[in-house]
């Protein structure tokens, strides 16, 4: 693993070295992320793991996926062939009862979503504001500033982003180089400064620079969450209305 260049793209990503077994002979190899192989990787350390994807008797065809868990379930198609399906009984609904049946399928499910969502999210915030206080946090640094531009292509205007590169030592002794496209003030001249990190013990991917806007941003989250099952809950009463 090395530092990426100030001034250079974060397009592909932090460069590391990884080795990984061939599953179709437990041959090790090890190869690096040069080029397009999948995800970026935004945040390493020597040590971490991280996944793989390798074709049988095809590893020159690896790709590597930065979260672990992605895909394992295997539900992204079968929930969205359900979407779909009922999508299509909304639709006909409307044209076949009226449209006031389709803002009644819009709202109820959105206020189920909603109300299983709002308890679910709030665990969530709770449980990742105690890891990340729960330990003392640990000194940083900005190491480089990258810069990427892409042109829009409706209006022709040249977009220029700016994404801080922090390197900082955990209290187990992992140093982890880390993207931090937000949270940084003045990103663009970011260089050079110090910060102060606090991580999750069980997984320093999970970083903060500012743990007190953590901490503020749980009110607004709570909010929208219970803004949005209010929707719902006023699209159904709404259609039920208009019957």
């Amino acid at each position: 693993m090395s530092e990426p260049r100030h001034g250079s793209s974060q397009r592909g990503g932090i460069p590391v070295v990884v080795s990984f077994q061939d599953p179709s002979t437990g041959q090790e190899f090890t190869v690096s992320n040069d080029g397009d192989h999948g995800e970026r990787i935004t945040t390493a350390w020597t040590g971490r793991d991280i996944g793989v994807r390798c074709p049988r008797g095809r590893r020159h065809a690896y790709r590597f996926v930065d979260d672990l868990q992605a895909g394992r379930r295997g539900l992204g198609w079968p929930n969205f062939a359900v979407f779909l399906i009922y999508v299509g009984l909304v639709v006909y609904a409307a044209i076949d009862w009226g449209w006031p049946w389709a803002v009644i399928g819009f709202g109820v499910p959105w206020t189920m979503s909603g109300l299983w969502h709002l308890p679910q999210g709030e665990r969530a915030a709770s449980r990742r504001i105690a890891a990340l206080s729960s330990q003392p946090p640990v000194p940083g640094r900005v190491v480089a500033v990258l810069t990427d531009a892409t042109v829009d292509d409706s209006e022709g205007h040249t977009l220029t982003s700016h994404t801080p590169v922090i390197t900082f030592t955990t209290h187990e002794g992992a140093t982890v180089t880390a993207y931090r496209p937000d949270g940084l003030a003045d990103p663009v001249n970011s260089q050079g400064r110090d910060v102060t990190i606090h991580y999750t013990p069980d997984d320093p991917a999970v970083f903060t620079t500012d743990l007190a806007a953590e901490r503020r941003s749980r009110p607004l989250d709570i909010t929208v969450g219970i803004v949005a099952p209010l929707v719902g809950v006023a699209a159904g009463v709404l259609g039920a209305a208009l019957l």
